[in-house]
Order: structure tokens, then sequence, then C-alpha cells
């Protein structure tokens, strides 16, 4: 074999090898991957629905119902609510009213869709929230304070 095609077989299998890697790597971080959706976006559909995501708001007042181990809440953004269900130890800052981010994946029942969280974040400081979470709240807040006008509306 001359040296042209040694070389030119070596990059090819050097090609080969770099993009094997290449397409495992990413299809480790694809599968990994967890959107971060507020409860709005969940109940107007926008959750993806084979995927694992995470929803931030404020556990709601009056949710929070436990079984043995297994703990029932709804979050809420104080717009749009979604009832969720988590089987194991919750973090002592987890209160009602307080912030959280819950990664959960959707169940369809006959009953209707549930969200099984599979790790539950409750919010380690009085001030700080992610802007993500603050814009939806401000949001859900102005549009709960000014209800959009119903009837004809004039140029």
């Amino acid at each position: 074999m001359k040296n042209w095609r040694k070389r030119a077989a070596i990059i090819g299998g050097g090609l080969v090898v770099v993009g094997a890697a290449t397409a495992l790597i990413l299809n480790a971080l694809n599968s990994n991957i967890a959107l971060y959706i507020t409860p709005s976006d969940v109940v107007a559909g926008k959750a993806p629905k084979a995927q694992a995501f995470r929803i931030g708001g404020l556990v709601k007042e009056g949710s929070l119902r436990r079984e043995n181990t297994t703990v029932h809440f709804v979050m809420t953004d104080n717009a749009q609510d979604v009832p969720v269900t988590y089987t194991g130890i919750l973090p002592d800052l987890f209160k009602e009213g307080k912030g959280a981010v819950v990664q959960v994946k959707q169940s369809t029942t006959s009953a209707g869709s549930t969200y099984v969280a599979t790790e539950v974040l409750a919010k380690h400081d009085e001030n700080y929230m992610p802007p993500e979470a603050k814009d939806a709240l401000d949001k859900a807040q102005s549009k709960a304070q000014n209800p959009a006008p119903q009837g004809k509306t004039t140029p």
C-alpha cells in the first residue's frame, strides 16, 4: 500500500471514530435534558409528552396532602394549577406558598393527566427566584389583576 493510501485510511478511520463519539455524546445529552416550563405552559399543552421536564412556581396554599411517603400537591404560577405526585422525602424548605422546582413526567390515566415528580427542589432563599419563574409569576399576577375586557371594543 502506498503512503497516501495509508494516510487516507487512517484519517478516514479517525473521522468515523470521532463522528461516532460525537453522536453518542449528543444522544446522551439530549436524553438527560430537562426543560423548564411554567404551570401556564403545561396547561396550554406546551409540555413535552414523552420527556421529563421541570415545572417551576409556587406550592399552592392548602394543596399539600400526605399519604405515607407519597405527597400530593399543586404547583401554581397564580394563573394556572398543575397537580403533582411525589413519592419520597421532601426537602426541609418545601412548604405551601413557597417556591419550588419539580422534575416531572406526564402520566395519563382514565381520570386525566397527572404529573409524577422524580425530583423536588425547594427554594433555598427568601429573596432569590430564577428570572424565568419571576417573569412568569409577574405576568400571571398582572393578568389576574387586569383581566382582558370582554365584549366589543372600538378602535
